[in-house]
């Protein structure tokens, strides 16, 4: 873009902006992590800012029309699909006052759950396709289509191709969000034609080794979305790495001018101990002495003792290794036998991870309790009455646990890596400056140690009930969130609308389907 071109762009600067937010997953209504949950929140705080921000997403099967008390708005709306299309049913809800279009088809969302299924490919095509094709229906031209994660990759793949010269879409720029690079959405040739991309070909890297051989969701949304974000400031310098870049880290780098980490917030009016329905006794920063009412309920509700010379600790999330169950379970049986600390947790996750915390609570009954569940009234509670909460994860692009975890005066002790880094402050007995514990190398030992520190600070009932007071008193709601996306939002809208030319000189556009590239 020449510089008379910026001058003209940055000129018509949009007083309020048309966001389309494409999500798989939007809390209340389906949820399997902290991508629901940002996009619960995060569109209602752009809305209170005075934008036009209107959110889409799948009516799965367990989403009830008359418990949502959803409204018909588009009877058939055709959506290219493969060589021909098919049809979606378009329902509105409304998330305060933020429009939610749920997409509708019987044989892509009719069903219990939201991923692992073998046709996930073809859904979120599906999704992703009618998320555009609702926004021309309805006659809404957004100035950004913001998309989540790798089940929306291809939409910036779109618009720079199949709709390139659409005059609909011509002022149009993206923003694409990564919530966990971990999971990528990596699919064989066949894609490309459902996609309506086969003409456009695969996508080869010098750096990435057989990319010219699938479909990749995510590296496709990082090569052609305008601006990219990531979910804390932290996590954005991580993943230009090999350890965390999760194989992607050579398009990121190449992608870093364009890169922001923005922390996730809260919803502090679902997480506030001052409202919370769920907890038998409410209380705020100036009264925190109330909490233990808390603390005696949940030990009574999951059966511990309350009497004991150590702290009441928490987990809560998904019992796998990067949430850092294994370092988890390797220090339950000293915490419980030496620091006398009581440890309830809460998740659901791989079964050989459960059967070794089931082993370690049936040896220590008295300090261990794990229920394998998702049970938000319980969350509520655990965060209600433990002392600490842990999170000792391998990685973490932002947690937000850890956040609610301080509003509600339960102090965190967490890996430093990503938005937990970004977070929460190791406490320094000698300057009594930081907000919680953390340790750095993921070993056992590490957090063990870390325990200690915080098992030894938690007896000293001033220095414990000023970390809970800086925790109680930090700001993570949304609204610091929101103008960051915001000012995405208009950087964004500054460019081109080219893929940067030091990516695509590396880049090789390669025919469709070969015979040499036909993988299953």
């Amino acid at each position: 873009m020449n510089a008379n071109a910026s001058a003209s762009r940055m000129e018509t600067r949009p007083a309020s902006l048309r966001i389309l937010f494409l999500s798989a997953e939007v809390f209340p209504y389906a949820k399997t992590g902290g991508l629901a949950d940002v996009a619960g929140s995060l569109p209602k705080a752009i809305r209170r800012l005075g934008h036009d921000i209107r959110i889409v997403m799948p009516r799965y099967g367990f989403i009830e029309i008359d418990r949502w008390r959803l409204k018909k708005v588009i009877d058939a709306l055709s959506v290219p699909f493969g060589e021909g299309s098919e049809i979606a049913i378009i329902y509105e809800a409304r998330l305060d006052d933020v429009p939610v279009y749920m997409v509708d088809n019987a044989r892509f969302f009719d069903r219990d759950g939201i991923y692992a299924y073998p046709d996930d490919a073809e859904r979120f095509i599906f999704f992703s396709r009618a998320a555009l094709e609702l926004a021309k229906a309805l006659n809404w031209q957004p100035h950004i289509v913001h998309c989540n994660d790798w089940h929306t990759g291809l939409v910036p793949n779109w618009l720079k191709t199949i709709y390139k010269d659409d005059p609909f879409w011509k002022q149009t720029r993206t923003v694409f969000t990564v919530h966990n690079l971990a999971y990528q959405g990596v699919y064989g040739h066949r894609i490309l034609e459902v996609a309506g991309l086969a003409h456009h070909g695969f996508i080869a890297h010098p750096q990435l080794a057989h990319w010219d051989h699938v479909v990749h969701f995510m590296g496709r949304g990082l090569i052609y979305a305008d601006f990219i974000t990531t979910v804390s400031p932290r996590y954005a310098r991580e993943i230009l790495t090999p350890e965390f870049g999760a194989g992607l880290d050579p398009i990121l780098r190449d992608r870093a001018d364009t890169l922001v980490g923005i922390l996730n917030g809260i919803d502090v009016e679902e997480w506030n101990p001052a409202t919370d329905s769920y907890i038998p006794r409410r209380y705020d920063v100036a009264s925190l002495e109330a909490r233990a009412e808390n603390r005696r309920a949940l030990l009574a509700d999951v059966g511990l003792p309350e009497e004991s010379e150590g702290p009441v600790l928490g987990f809560i999330g998904r019992l796998t290794e990067q949430k850092g169950i294994d370092l988890l379970v390797q220090v339950a049986e000293d915490a419980a036998r030496y620091l006398d600390a009581r440890f309830v947790i809460l998740g659901t996750g791989e079964e050989r991870w459960q059967s070794m915390i089931e082993a370690v609570a049936e040896k220590h009954p008295e300090h261990v309790r794990a229920v394998f569940t998702f049970n938000n009234p319980l969350a509520h509670l655990i965060y209600a009455g433990v002392d600490i909460l842990l999170m000792p994860s391998r990685f973490e692009p932002c947690g937000l646990n850890q956040m609610i975890a301080m509003r509600y005066g339960a102090v965190p002790l967490v890996r430093e890596v990503g938005g937990l880094a970004d977070t929460v402050q190791d406490f320094d007995p000698r300057t009594g400056e930081g907000n919680g514990f953390s340790f750095k190398e993921y070993k056992a030992q590490a957090l063990y140690t870390a325990l200690v520190r915080a098992a030894e600070n938690w007896k000293h009932r001033g220095v414990w009930r000023t970390l809970q007071e800086r925790g109680m008193t930090t700001d993570f709601s949304w609204s610091r969130s929101a103008r960051q996306y915001i000012e995405v939002y208009y950087r964004a809208l500054n460019t081109s609308g080219e893929i940067p030319e030091r990516l695509r000189e590396k880049l090789a556009f390669l025919p469709g389907a070969t015979e040499a590239t036909k993988t299953p």
